[in-house]
């Protein structure tokens, strides 16, 4: 799900407590990774930071994502080693 704001937009990732907690600890390190992903993608989205929140994590982006954006972020959300991907739900 992805939101517009006046100033920043968010993409909403729903997981569980655990999941969030062990992926906010290597945060920056996952908003380095996601904008080098998204990068050689050749997307004009990159993300300014990510942020925890009682739904799951929130990434905020300096524009409206794609869906192609979407899934890139998805994919790396899923893939990453700090959490259980089952736990994890579709955008």
């Amino acid at each position: 799900m992805t939101t517009k704001g006046l100033l920043r937009k968010q993409i909403i990732i729903p997981i569980g407590n655990n999941n969030i907690s062990n992926f906010m600890k290597n945060s920056s390190l996952h908003v380095t990774n996601i904008n080098r992903t998204l990068r050689n993608a050749k997307s004009e989205v990159l993300v300014d930071f990510i942020h925890s929140d009682s739904l799951g994590i929130m990434i905020v982006t300096n524009k409206v994502s794609l869906q192609s954006d979407l899934q890139l972020i998805e994919k790396y959300v899923k893939s990453s080693n700090d959490i259980n991907a089952l736990q994890v739900k579709v955008l």
